[in-house]
């Protein structure tokens, strides 16, 4: 049997680490494998800026996206085997872990009350009910295409994903999702469009939500001119809103966001990842807001992305780290970042300020599982483990604090004030 871990004594059966090095090297799928053998979710091109893979349950309940289709994919030292005792991972060739298949939802053959079959409308990530609402982003339509290097969204829609979906449409898939699946969350995603309208078209359905359910709801659109707009927004109910700035270095986002560099700028996005970290202040425990910044680990100098992650902790937002997935579509090329670059990023995430000295280790270690449930992120508790030494104090703040892409709900967790154990 060969050894599991590796030469930096890591345990490669250990679910962080796994998570995050099958993000970076994605798993072959031996006979059997494939979601129509198994029962298991589509692999679906929806919502594909950086996913689009099969959905695995990885050993402490670590839910993930993996990556099957790209073409790096193809050479990974992962497989994924199936036989009579059920899915396991295999490691060049060796078991390391059994893992779950993310089920199926029979809602998603359904259809709304327009005719739509359900999963063209919303679908699952990880634990969660994920809806692009709009029509694709306006950077897809121009020529020539002035998109993200990076992103796929452009050739999704009408593919996986339907491009007109009404309000009632959403409605019967978020009903459907929470009552047959038990969704806490929603996430609403939208690209630029002309006039900054992604806003007035997410409202009303915001509004519908909150007035039906009790759901968490979570906003991911362009920065908007107006940041009244997000205190409004945090009014009616909203509890996440992200902005995608992807890059932190000024002339790697020109290059590989031409579009969002002429109509935004970095400048915007970051104006506005700083106002909504402080509307934190308002919210409350029934209706709790937080604020992301979401950046992408491989298309910058390292350098750029730590800085990144220094800079959203000290204004009080949340730094989101996605792990780049060159896409099947010939869009980007890029050679991948090493898994230890990735995790030396990971691990600034987590001791940058306040973080470092207002987390107990033994909370780090207890928690991260809990709170780093979905498609990006959840490989660096492995980090924290073995390579964060943090003192027993008490929390500076109450601050939320997640490495999760996407969801709050079910996977945010706040720091320990004295005389707590530590737990959200």
């Amino acid at each position: 049997m060969k050894s599991c871990v590796n030469g930096n004594g890591i345990d490669r059966t250990n679910p962080a680490w796994l998570k995050l090095d099958l993000y970076c090297k994605g798993i072959r799928l031996s006979e059997g494998c494939l979601p129509k053998d198994t029962h298991g979710r589509p692999i679906l091109r929806t919502r594909a800026g950086l996913g689009s893979g099969i959905e695995l349950i990885l050993p402490e309940n670590l839910w993930t996206n993996v990556p099957v289709t790209e073409e790096f994919a193809a050479d990974s030292p992962y497989e994924l085997i199936h036989d009579q005792h059920g899915y396991f991972v295999h490691y060049e060739g060796e078991r390391l872990v059994e893992v779950g298949i993310a089920p199926r939802p029979l809602w998603y053959d359904q259809q709304s009350r327009s005719g739509k079959r359900m999963d063209r409308i919303g679908t699952l990530q990880g634990t969660y009910l994920a809806i692009y609402p709009a029509a694709v982003c306006e950077y897809w339509k121009e020529s020539p295409r002035v998109n993200c290097r990076f992103c796929s969204v452009g050739l999704n829609l009408g593919y996986d994903d339907a491009d007109d979906k009404t309000i009632e449409d959403i409605m019967d898939v978020v009903h459907a999702a929470r009552e047959e699946t038990g969704i806490t969350y929603v996430d609403f995603n939208t690209g630029h469009y002309t006039g900054e309208t992604y806003l007035d078209i997410l409202e009303p359905m915001i509004r519908r939500i909150k007035a039906e359910t009790d759901l968490f709801i979570g906003v991911q659109t362009p920065p908007h001119h107006d940041l009244s707009r997000y205190d409004r927004l945090q009014a009616i109910g909203v509890n996440r809103v992200s902005f995608c700035f992807e890059l932190f270095d000024q002339d790697t986002f020109e290059k590989i966001c031409p579009g969002k560099n002429r109509e935004y700028g970095l400048q915007r996005y970051l104006d506005a990842v700083e106002y909504c970290a402080q509307l934190s202040r308002k919210g409350t425990w029934k209706n709790p807001w937080v604020a992301n910044g979401e950046i992408i680990v491989g298309l910058e100098p390292p350098e750029a992305s730590i800085r990144a992650i220094d800079w959203m902790t000290s204004i009080g937002a949340i730094p989101t780290v996605c792990v780049f997935r060159p896409l099947k579509a010939p869009i980007w090329r890029s050679s991948l970042l090493p898994i230890q670059r990735i995790c030396s990023l990971s691990l600034n995430a987590f001791t940058a300020p306040p973080w470092k000295e207002g987390c107990r280790s033994d909370w780090l270690q207890t928690s991260m599982s809990a709170w780093c449930s979905c498609r990006m992120n959840a490989g660096f508790s492995e980090i924290i483990r073995n390579a964060l030494r943090v003192p027993k104090k008490s929390a500076r703040s109450r601050r939320v604090f997640s490495l999760s892409s996407t969801s709050p709900a079910g996977s945010c967790v706040a720091c320990s004030a004295e005389g707590t154990d530590g737990s959200c």
